[in-house]
């Protein structure tokens, strides 16, 4: 390969860790093609750009980062797949889901919610990081559930007032 395909291929994998918030590393190697297709399928589906690069090329696009990246350096060997996403913790979904009939993908490091991950022992934490989306989600319930409780306080005082107003305009 000409050092320029190299170098077009390092500014295009460094773009994409640009244009994404997260990615995990995974070992994808040794599934058949059928599998293959299938993962990359469910990627598609759940919005997860896979891509399969050379080691040395992604360790010269992170080092274009000036030490962001630097911790993952160490899980690159072997074969590595990068799965780019939006979406904090739908990789490791995908990962555990897969792996109820195969024994990869193995998640070998990960960059999320601006923290490193490494190691397969993650898959589990991974899944449980909630999205900024559902976080938001929690705090408004946590904000509307006060409100109610006192909107329904009032709503069975409001009863209660009636009925003892009209107990006294009978007498």
């Amino acid at each position: 390969m000409l050092k320029e395909d190299k170098n077009k291929i390092i500014e295009d994998l460094a773009l994409q860790l640009q244009n994404f918030s997260h990615f995990y590393l995974a070992d994808i190697s040794d599934l058949n093609a059928s599998d293959t297709s299938s993962l990359r399928r469910m990627c598609f589906d759940k919005n997860i750009e896979l891509i399969v690069v050379k080691n040395t090329l992604l360790r010269k696009a992170l080092e274009k980062f000036e030490g962001k990246y630097n911790e993952l350096f160490n899980v690159l060997q072997g074969g590595t797949s990068i799965m780019l996403t939006n979406s904090a913790n739908e990789p490791a979904k995908l990962i555990k889901e897969f792996r109820k009939k195969n024994k990869k993908p193995i998640l070998k490091g990960a960059f999320v919610e601006e923290s490193v991950y490494i190691g397969d022992n993650q898959v589990e934490a991974l899944v449980a990081i909630k999205s900024k989306e559902e976080l938001i989600g929690d705090i408004i319930a946590l904000l509307q559930s006060p409100v109610k409780n006192v909107i329904s306080s009032l709503e069975s005082g409001k009863r209660v007032l009636s009925g003892v107003v009209k107990t006294l305009s009978e007498k």
